[in-house]
C-alpha cells in the first residue's frame, strides 16, 4: 500500500543536513541519495517499509510504501525523525546571539538541525553499534547488522531491524562479523528486553524522558553516553548532554582555544551553562569541527 503526504518545511531549511546525514552509508544498503531525495528502508510493525523524502523548496513530498494492506502507523513519525523537525533551532539561536563562543558559529550556519533515526531502536542500536570505534568500521558494522536481522523490501532496498528480529540472532552471529562480544551482548539483550513487552521505547504520553532513560541506563551495557545520544538521535530530546562525546569535548576545547581536549566533567560544567537547549549545544559543537577545519 502507498500513501503519498507533503510535509511543510521550514524557512532556510538546511536540506544539505539531512542529505548527509542519510547519505554515511556509500553503498546504500538500507539509505539511499538521489539528488535531494531520500529513500530509506525500514521495519515498522513487522512490515518492511520504503520512505521516500524529496526536499523541494519548502516542501517535503513523501511517499510511504508499505509491503502490506496498510500503512503502519509509525510512519509519518518516521519521517518527521528524518527530517529533523522535532526541535526548531532558533529559540537556542537567539539565546546565545551574543555568546562569544557560539554566537560567531550560528551566524555562519543558521538553521542546523538535529537529523534523527527513523526510530527509536534505530538510534539506540546504533549508537551501540557506533560507540568507542571510528565510523568507517562503525557504518561496516551497520550494514552487517541490517543485512543479518532485517529484510529486503519489494523495491531492492534492505529495511533497518525492529526489536523482535534482532532478538532472533545468536552472539555467535554478530561475533562472527566482526562484532565484540560485548556489543553483540548489549543489542542482544536490548532486543530481547523489548522484544519481551520488559522495555518499552514508546515516548511517554507525557513528554517526560527521565524515566525512560534511567530504565535504560540500567540495561548491562548501555552508558550514559549511549542513552543521551538515544535521546537526542531517537526521541528529539532538547536537553542532552553529550559531555562524554569525544568530538563535543574536542570541539569545546578548540572553541575555548586551547590545545587540549577538556574532560569530561569540565565539558559537563561547560554544557550547563546552555540547559535546557543542551541538543543544540552538541548539535553546533559537532558542526564547528569542520568550520574550524576550513
Amino acid at each position: 500500500m502507498r500513501r503519498q503526504l507533503d510535509i511543510a518545511l521550514p524557512a532556510g531549511y538546511r536540506r544539505e543536513d539531512a542529505l548527509a546525514f542519510h547519505g554515511r552509508d556509500a553503498e546504500g544498503l538500507a539509505e539511499r541519495i538521489e539528488g535531494g531525495t531520500i529513500r530509506k528502508g525500514v521495519l515498522l510493525d513487522g512490515v518492511p517499509v520504503l520512505l521516500q523524502i524529496v526536499l523541494d523548496g519548502d516542501r517535503a513530498r513523501c511517499m510511504v510504501d508499505a509491503a502490506a494492506d496498510s500503512i503502519p502507523p509509525q510512519a509519518e513519525a518516521a519521517l518527521v525523525n528524518m527530517l529533523g523537525l522535532r526541535i526548531d533551532p532558533a529559540s537556542f539561536e537567539a539565546a546565545v546571539r551574543d555568546d562569544p563562543l557560539f554566537g560567531p558559529v550560528v551566524r555562519r550556519m543558521p538553521g542546523l538541525r538535529v537529523i534523527q533515526a527513523a526510530t527509536v531502536f534505530e538510534a539506540l542500536t546504533w549508537a551501540i553499534i557506533g560507540q568507542q570505534i571510528n565510523l568507517p568500521f562503525a557504518i561496516a558494522l551497520r550494514r552487517s547488522f541490517i543485512q543479518q536481522a532485517g529484510r529486503p523490501h519489494p523495491n531492492g532496498l534492505w529495511c533497518y531491524p525492529e526489536a523482535l528480529d534482532v532478538a532472533r540472532l545468536d552472539v555467535e552471529q554478530l561475533t562472527s562479523r566482526k562484532f565484540s562480544r560485548a556489543k553483540a551482548d548489549t543489542l542482544l539483550r536490548l532486543a530481547r528486553l523489548v522484544a519481551d513487552g520488559a522495555l518499552s521505547l514508546d515516548p511517554p504520553a507525557d513528554g517526560g524522558l527521565a524515566a525512560t532513560a534511567a530504565r535504560l541506563l540500567a540495561i548491562k551495557g548501555i552508558g550514559p553516553w549511549t542513552v543521551n545520544y538515544a535521546m537526542l538521535r531517537g526521541y528529539g530530546d532538547p536537553d542532552c548532554s553529550l559531555h562524554g562525546d569525544v568530538a563535543v569535548r574536542s570541539a569545546i576545547g578548540r572553541l575555548l582555544g586551547t590545545d587540549t581536549r577538556p574532560g569530561i566533567a569540565e565539558a559537563e560544567a561547560f554544557l550547563q551553562a546552555y540547559r535546557p537547549q543542551r541538543t543544540m549545544a552538541a548539535a553546533y559543537l559537532w558542526a564547528s569541527l569542520n568550520q574550524l577545519s576550513g
